[in-house]
């Protein structure tokens, strides 16, 4: 595996020594199991994986590489880097400034933008419309393209399935910058639709099944089908990619229900002509950090914490996950936990931040934390925030690091 080259603000004592001896005890990151940091009566269950994943270490060293060697050059995001607001505010100290929001709002016009200029296209990518202004600029677009790698697997993939007369369903949010990205795409080879989740699929299938008529089908799929997409025609042979972002688990079960309606409509004899196998597209950071969230539900605690971006897509669904059995707080950073008694921290369902007291136990002998973070989360963010947490409890052991099984 690359390492990449990233400020070394971006490390932590912790987390790296965590990381470091997992790595070793296992390689191939085929144990799922969970870390058990104790600083004796605060202990500390650590996912196996979480944290900066491949595509953005990738993308924060091309960034930085892009201030180094460009010195008195405007330098300019599409949109975030990636959503984690000490990143992005990070880079903005460095000068860089955003063209767009993360819902594509433009924040600067592009007649302000000049073929000398360098452009970072971030993580998420960009659509073809974008990259078609800057290139009529004169803009260098590939110089310092970020874009992840497993997001232009989906894409490159999406090229084939749609050459090969497949419709394109792409499982992800449809304002989100990767589902915007992904859809421009794949709509350049094959008529293309966003669904959003579970309940959608469903409601897909009853039109497959022709329980629901054409016209309704324009009206309930607005704004989320290419041009042209015909109701007779594109819904007879399909391929299901995501939004690498979202719950792997969810987008093999939104497939695997589009699957059982082709072969109910088709029969089995006929289904391979009817549905295409896009398991290989799924992002593997996203499904490992899934995974390992899934080994933390294996244990027990008293609560959860989980640290990023609050429009990070991947780190809500890790706390989806563990509000499945612990009482779960999503922060931002270490300055959410004001005091012992006191935190604050983003609700994913109402999309509000919340001031939430009596969160930790601190008269009982021993308390324990689950911890975990979203891709775009910085380790030394997740190292400060045990930190913090520590402080609560006055803390004055060493630390000890154990693996922990089921």
């Amino acid at each position: 595996m690359k390492k990449f080259d990233i400020p070394d603000f971006y490390r932590s004592p912790i987390i790296s020594e965590v990381k470091a001896r997992r790595k070793a005890e296992d390689p191939r990151k085929k144990d799922f199991s969970p870390s058990l940091i104790s600083f004796g009566k605060v202990e500390f269950l650590i996912a196996r994986h979480f944290g900066f994943c491949y595509g953005v270490e990738n993308a924060i060293e091309i960034a930085y590489r892009a201030i180094k060697e460009n010195p008195g050059k405007r330098i300019f995001l599409l949109s975030q880097m990636i959503h984690n607001p000490g990143v992005n505010e990070d880079l903005q100290s460095h000068g860089i400034e955003f063209i767009q929001d993360t819902h594509g709002k433009q924040l600067i016009p592009w007649n302000e933008i000049r073929a000398e200029d360098i452009v970072i296209i971030p993580a998420f990518g960009t659509t073809l419309e974008t990259e078609n202004i800057l290139s009529e600029i004169g803009v260098d677009v590939q110089s310092y393209n970020t874009t992840c790698p497993f997001v232009e697997k989906v894409w490159n993939r999406s090229a084939k399935l749609g050459n090969e007369n497949h419709t394109i369903i792409i499982h992800g949010k449809a304002d989100h910058e990767e589902t915007r990205a992904t859809f421009s795409h794949s709509n350049h080879h094959a008529p293309s639709l966003v669904i959003r989740n579970m309940e959608e699929a469903h409601i897909l299938c009853e039109y497959i099944l022709g329980k629901r008529d054409e016209n309704s089908f324009y009206e309930f799929f607005q704004g989320k089908y290419s041009e042209g997409f015909d109701f007779k025609t594109d819904l007879n042979r399909l391929a299901v990619v995501n939004q690498t972002t979202m719950l792997a688990s969810e987008t093999q079960a939104i497939t695997e229900t589009i699957r059982d309606a082709m072969q109910q409509k088709y029969g089995e004899e006929q289904l391979k002509d009817h549905m295409a196998d896009t398991r290989d597209t799924l992002c593997y950071a996203t499904n490992d950090n899934q995974s390992a969230t899934y080994g933390l539900l294996e244990h027990e605690a008293d609560l959860a914490i989980v640290i990023g971006g609050y429009n990070s897509s991947n780190t809500s669904h890790l706390v989806e996950l563990l509000e499945e059995k612990f009482v779960t707080y999503f922060i931002k950073g270490p300055e959410e936990i004001t005091n012992a008694d006191e935190i604050h921290c983003f609700n994913i369902h109402s999309k509000q931040k919340e001031k939430k007291q009596q969160v930790f136990p601190m008269n009982q002998e021993k308390t324990r934390i689950v911890i975990t973070s979203g891709a775009s989360c910085p380790d030394a963010v997740v190292d400060r925030v045990i930190q913090r947490i520590n402080e609560l409890y006055n803390v004055t052991q060493e630390m000890h690091i154990s693996t922990l099984t089921p």
